[in-house]
């Protein structure tokens, strides 16, 4: 590991420790200069790729996830915190699942399912963009207190 300040390779690790999303934090010294840094180390994961449903394939990213899920809690009561909770249990399911190819209406309704136990107006606000509604009409009856109701009972809620 390179000093920040005097490009030195050789430092001591004084201190680890492991984060609570499993990146490990180590507290170094630089034999050369004495400079104090930290380092974080993350274990990086092979994500499968997104099916879209027009045929195009792309990299699984939790970035995107993460984006699509704060816009949906905008101006919410959802703290940062509880957003990042729902990143990374997707994130964890995406992983858990072992396949190369993962289908995005699958995804999609396992995002709802988060958001629908998080909060029903982020709910709403994703199912608006993520399904594909005729009219306003269909809009309307998918937001029926019953169907809502019905989709809390089931694995992966259908709209």
């Amino acid at each position: 590991m390179k000093c920040p300040q005097c490009e030195h390779l050789e430092n001591k690790v004084l201190d680890t420790r492991m984060q609570k999303d499993g990146d490990i934090r180590r507290r170094r010294e630089c034999l050369n200069c004495k400079l104090r840094f930290t380092t974080t180390e993350t274990i990086l994961i092979n994500y499968p790729y997104v099916m879209k449903k027009d045929g195009r394939r792309e990299p699984f990213s939790k970035e995107k996830l993460r984006r699509g899920v704060q816009i949906a809690c905008k101006k919410r009561p959802v703290s940062i915190a509880e957003i990042e909770d729902v990143v990374t249990r997707i994130s964890r399911w995406v992983q858990s699942r072992g396949e190369k190819e993962l289908n995005s209406q699958n995804l999609g309704l396992t995002v709802m399912q988060e958001l629908q136990n998080l909060d029903h107006v982020a709910y709403v606000r994703f199912a608006s963009v993520y399904k594909t509604f005729k009219d306003i009409h269909e809009f309307v009856e998918s937001l029926s207190p019953r169907k809502i109701m019905l989709n809390q009972n089931k694995k992966e809620p259908h709209l």
